[in-house]
């Protein structure tokens, strides 16, 4: 039985196993909800470049007093960090568009065996749109999904074919949900690391796409610090 997590466990373990992902001096874009925060979480002595769409450049945390002439694409208050700038959006897609960032970190509606990104509308439901997405999938090295294993309603999000309108087509590089890490490698879903009191059948019961298990399956990366937070 897969173990009951609250919402700020599942959120802030997704953000802290993919802040163990980057290495010093890369570019990344994080995207709206579990992505944001996960520049909470960079290791000591690591420092990433965060990019946001609409032009900041070494974007920073949310300041304790917000400054509303600094927001992130998505809406929330951000500092600059010495050595940043502010740049118009067109040069800001130029650098998404031009291969400049080492990764993307976005969420996701639905991730599918191929490798497929639907990430921004639910037909017949009011939602967010894509937001610079389409660009960020197809410009970044690399696109790393933050999402929930299954919605609200207990409904598997990695499935064999996405339903609903895509944002990219086998894009997606690695999957970070709160019970495992799923990478696709040579065109297939596999998983490479669980979490604690998480099996291998658990997790099947949950996931409708099929995956593979990697040679070692390791426990998930930094989850043993949420004791100390």
């Amino acid at each position: 039985m897969l173990p009951e997590l609250d919402k700020d466990t599942i959120r802030n373990r997704i953000a802290r196993r993919i802040a163990q992902e980057f290495h010093d001096g890369q570019i990344v874009n994080l995207g709206i909800g579990i992505p944001t925060l996960v520049s909470d979480y960079i290791p000591e002595g690591v420092r990433i470049i965060f990019q946001t769409e609409n032009g900041a450049v070494c974007a920073g945390p949310k300041p304790e007093e917000p400054d509303l002439r600094f927001i992130g694409a998505g809406g929330r208050p951000l500092s600059i960090l010495p050595g940043g700038a502010l740049i118009p959006s067109d040069l800001s897609f130029g650098l998404i568009r031009g291969g400049h960032l080492d990764a993307t970190v976005l969420g996701a509606l639905q991730v599918d065996e191929s490798a497929d990104l639907a990430s921004w509308m639910v037909p017949g439901k009011r939602v967010p749109g894509m937001g610079g997405s389409m660009d960020l999938v197809t410009g970044a090295k690399r696109v790393i999904i933050a999402t929930t294993h299954t919605t609200k309603k207990g409904e598997a999000k990695l499935i064999p074919k996405c339903t609903f309108p895509l944002t990219g087509i086998g894009v997606v590089s690695m999957v970070v949900t709160e019970y495992c890490v799923m990478r696709f490698q040579e065109g297939k879903m596999v998983l490479t690391e669980l979490a604690p009191q998480v099996t291998v059948d658990d997790l099947r019961e949950v996931t409708e796409a099929r995956f593979e298990t990697a040679d070692e399956v390791k426990t998930m990366l930094a989850v043993e610090e949420e004791v100390h937070q």
